[in-house]
């Protein structure tokens, strides 16, 4: 978003005191507290939620086209065209030379897929197609698994169980909760999987920019970390492997991460709202 349009809005819509207070309070008993300029104003929010519909219409089209047989430049084709019908702008596309529009990550890459005219999405495959959409300079950023065809039995349970991770940690996601909290609580439940938490990405806060603070990591302890307050817009995003939790970078392209042990690895992401009441998810 612009920075002077930023301002103004901070200007004229001020964080409520109540929550002001608090905030205060809290830094001075030490706790990690978000910048003030991070906290979204009612203006801020209606534009992410926009963005947010958006974004989520953008993985909706790609579930209605996706098949065995098409190949991940396809999916970038359908998530660019759609997009800009609809007013939007893909935020993936040229960010820090990124090429697409769109990362799509198939089995055993974790994120940052590349789509390609040569990668092929065969029967049994799974792949997350992860899309953040802009709209008048607002963010909205989700992701999803999708089943290629018949899957096996290990590959459908690793996408529900990540599935079911994120909305553990989306409950997790209170209002003057913590940060910690959220890795706790999907760090607590994948451990007795037998599956394992990618430590080294995570989600992050969005809205105004496309990678905001705080870091929100998918493991943790409770009542760590930065407090979650009111107005703050994040993603939660845990990426789980079958194996073990190491990755390693793609060297030919230097974006592509995959499992260090080549096993497959599944991924869900939501652009979530902290509210004085709990969260409200904006894309999905």
């Amino acid at each position: 978003m612009d920075q002077k349009k930023w301002k103004e809005i901070m200007d004229k819509e001020p964080i409520p005191n109540s929550i002001l207070e608090k905030m205060e309070y809290l830094r001075r008993r030490g706790e990690t507290v978000i910048a003030d300029k991070y906290i979204k104003r009612p203006t801020m929010i209606e534009g992410i939620r926009k963005a947010s519909a958006l974004n989520t219409l953008v993985l909706n089209e790609v579930e209605k086209n996706i098949h065995v047989g098409m190949n991940t430049q396809e999916i970038d084709v359908i998530v660019a065209e759609f997009t800009e019908k609809n007013g939007g702008i893909c935020a993936p596309y040229h960010f820090e030379g990124f090429p697409k529009h769109v990362c799509t990550s198939v089995n055993e890459e974790v994120c940052h897929g590349i789509p390609t005219r040569l990668k092929k999405l065969h029967e049994g495959d799974i792949i997350n197609v992860d899309c953040t959409t802009i709209v008048n300079g607002y963010y909205g950023d989700a992701s999803r698994m999708f089943y290629i065809g018949h899957v096996s039995e290990e590959r459908r349970k690793l996408c529900e169980v990540t599935k079911e991770a994120l909305e553990i940690g989306l409950k997790a996601a209170q209002p003057w909760a913590h940060v910690g909290d959220i890795g706790y609580a999907i760090q607590n439940f994948i451990k007795k999987t037998g599956y394992s938490v990618v430590r080294d990405i995570g989600g992050h806060g969005v809205g105004l920019e496309f990678h905001e603070d705080p870091f929100v990591a998918h493991i943790g302890q409770k009542g760590r970390g930065m407090v979650l307050v009111p107005g703050m817009v994040i993603t939660i995003e845990p990426m789980i492997n079958a194996g073990g939790a190491s990755v390693v970078i793609d060297p030919y392209n230097d974006w592509t991460i995959s499992t260090r042990d080549g096993k497959d690895s599944a991924q869900w992401e939501y652009t979530i709202l902290i509210t004085e009441e709990g969260n409200e998810v904006l894309s999905y």
